[in-house]
């Protein structure tokens, strides 16, 4: 699986959640920390799929994801682990941690791999 596939939906995610924790409970951090990583990951899996399109890889677009979803699982954990809330924080920080996991696994076997030419 192509790390585009995970990413644009991901970065999707996070950008919903943070628009719903601002007008849930009026909370910025949520706005800014959810848009603003979620912008960044969508971006960066724009990227990566046109990087695709020229069968390449973007190396940068794939530091970029991992650099966001290790931050957000830090940042969530932590917060998860003062209060003890499955949502939002336990959620958002295994997602998160899965997602790294995933990005560490595409960067070790050398991104995404691309089907054989058909003419």
């Amino acid at each position: 699986m192509h790390d585009f596939c995970f990413t644009i939906p991901y970065g999707l995610i996070l950008v919903c959640g943070g628009v719903i924790g601002y007008v849930s409970k009026g909370s910025t951090a949520s706005l800014a920390g959810g848009v603003g990583t979620g912008f960044a990951l969508i971006l960066a899996g724009y990227l990566s799929l046109q990087a695709f399109h020229k069968r390449k890889n973007s190396y940068f677009a794939l530091i970029l994801e991992t650099a966001c979803a290790a931050t957000i699982a830090w940042v969530m954990g932590q917060r998860y682990m003062q209060t003890s809330k499955i949502m939002p924080a336990g959620v958002v920080a295994g997602i998160s941690a899965l997602m790294t996991g995933f990005y560490l696994y595409k960067i070790a076997t050398g991104g995404n791999h691309f089907p054989p030419k058909t003419e």
